[in-house]
Formats: C-alpha cells, structure tokens, sequence
C-alpha cells in the first residue's frame, strides 16, 4: 500500500514537472490571445522564441497592436530587432503614431533610429507636434562698444529622415548662439538691436542652421534681450591706465637718470675741488705763485663770499 502511494506520488510529481516545462516552453496563453485576437503566430514560433531566450509577450504583444493598427509586419524581423537591442514596443507604438500623422516611416528606418539610440517614439511625436528649445544667455558686443544680452528660443520639428547620423539639440543650440552673437556684433549700434530684436532671429534663421542636424528649424524668436556693461568705455580707460601707468615709468625713469648725473657731477666737482690744494702747492714748489699772490686770492674769494652774503640778506 505504501509502495503504491509513493508511486503515485512520483507519478504526479512527474506530470507536474512536465507540465511546467510544457507551458514555460509553450506560452499557450499567448497563442490563444493571438488567435483570438486574429493574429496567426504559430506555436513552433512562441517555442523557438523560448529557445533564442526571447520573451514571447515583448514580440506577440506589439505585433498585436500592429495588426489591429492595419500595419502588416513581420514576427521574424521584429524578433531580429530585439536580438539586436532595439525596443520592438517603442518602434511598433511609433510605426502606430506616424501612420495616424501620414508620416512615411518604414519598418528599417524606424529600426535604425532606434538602434542608433534615439528615441523614435519622440521623434515622430516632435515630428507631428514641433517643440521649443531655448537657448542659454547669449553675450556679444555690439560695435559701439554696449554689451547685450540675448536669449532666443528656436522651434524645431524632427526630420525623420535625418535622424541617424544627423546633429542633435546641442547643435542647434550652439549654431543659434554663434548666429546670435554675429548678428549682434555686426549691428552698428545696441540701440537697434533692442528696436529691432527680430533682425538677430531673420539673420540667424537665414544661416539656415539646421543643415545636417536631425532637426528642422521652423522659427527663431528672441525671447529676450538686456543690456548688459559698456566694454568699449572699459577698455578705452583700461587703455589710459596702462598708458598712465607706462607715463609714470618714464618719468621716473628720467628723474632716477637726472639723480644720478647731477651726482655725478658733484663727485666731479669735489674731486676738482680735492686736486686744488695740490695744484697750489705744486704752483709753491715752482714758483710760479708767490705768497703775496696767495694771499690777494683768498682776500678775492673772502670779499666775494662778503659780498653773496649781503646780497642773501638784502632779498
């Protein structure tokens, strides 16, 4: 008796493990969904799936929704997508959308964009609903010197056709900042940039930006423009500084040259003044000055000094 309840019980258990295996390897759920909802999925293709390790429901599920869209696709490309990387939901779901907007987005493209990491779901939907992409602060010069400050705001619709290997927001933004500020430096005066903002978005917009970008510019509206310091009065008194400042080195450079020749010239006159004595007394060994002579010089030079003394007092 016990025997025969063990077995039973292995017999079970056996049965169990079988029909896990069957049903993990054979999603009949699935197949009944796809069947009923008029889909025909072959049940050798769920079970191939499940030995590729792809989930069934991420293929089943969209071709579902593709086929109730009226979209006729392939399960064999779409599993083939998702063995590449891709999203097969997103890529259906946007094949879905540009269908309803009458946009002409095959099965390959859309793949392609997605593999190339851009989100082809967004794409259609900036495609059908342009989006706006404002600029950080633009700083330039105008010519007369006034800084001004600039912020633009550019509506972009996305080219389908141009989303793999074309530019993305980044470039946009830098081509409009580097059209900003061209058109603001060329300008003559600040004063007609603020009457005339839409001057700086008609130039930039005839740059025609969007060349190789995955975008197409629609419109470049300057959102806002401020007046920011005057360089050109900086510069100019930057400018005086430096050449006060190159001013004042000379002269002191020709003062300190001054100094030093009027002390030159004074180590020359003492240096005179030192060989007088000995010139006299090689005048006394020669004879050619007498004491008499002597002496009526210095009663010249003490009445000279007399006389400069006197004429100090009087003024």
């Amino acid at each position: 008796m016990d025997f025969g309840i063990v077995t039973l019980a292995v017999v079970v258990v056996l049965v169990l493990v079988v029909l896990g295996l069957f049903f993990h390897f054979v999603p009949v759920g699935l197949w009944i969904t796809a069947i009923f909802s008029g889909v025909r999925v072959g049940i050798g293709t769920l079970i191939g799936m499940r030995l590729r390790k792809v989930n069934p429901a991420e293929i089943v599920r969209p071709f579902i929704s593709a086929s109730k869209a009226g979209l006729v696709l392939d399960v064999g490309q779409m599993e083939a997508h998702h063995l590449a990387g891709g999203n097969v939901g997103r890529v259906v779901t946007a094949l879905i959308s540009a269908d309803r907007a009458n946009i002409d987005l095959p099965w390959q493209r859309a793949t392609a964009i997605d593999l190339a990491g851009r989100d082809v779901l967004e794409a259609v939907q900036v495609s059908v609903n342009p989006k706006v992409i404002e600029t950080p602060r633009v700083v330039a010069v105008a010519k007369d010197g006034i800084q001004v400050i600039a912020v633009a705001r550019v509506t972009v619709r996305a080219n389908i056709e141009r989303l793999v290997g074309g530019a993305g927001e980044e470039t946009i933004i830098a081509r409009v900042g580097e059209g900003t500020v061209s058109s603001i430096g060329s300008a003559a005066s600040h004063k007609s940039v603020l009457e005339n903002p839409d001057q700086i978005s008609r130039l930039v917009l005839e740059r025609g930006l969007d060349a190789g970008t995955a975008y197409e510019i629609l419109s470049i509206d300057i959102a806002d423009v401020d007046v920011g310091r005057n360089i050109g009065a900086e510069l100019q008194t930057d400018q005086a500084e430096a050449d006060k400042r190159i001013a004042q080195a000379k002269a002191e450079e020709r003062r300190a040259m001054a100094v030093a020749h009027e002390q030159e010239m004074r180590a020359r006159v003492v240096e005179a003044e030192a060989e007088v004595p000995l010139a006299l007394a090689e005048a006394f060994r020669n004879g050619r000055l007498g004491i008499m002579d002597h002496y009526r010089m210095e009663n010249i030079q003490a009445d000279t000094t007399m006389r400069n003394s006197l004429a100090r007092d009087d003024s």
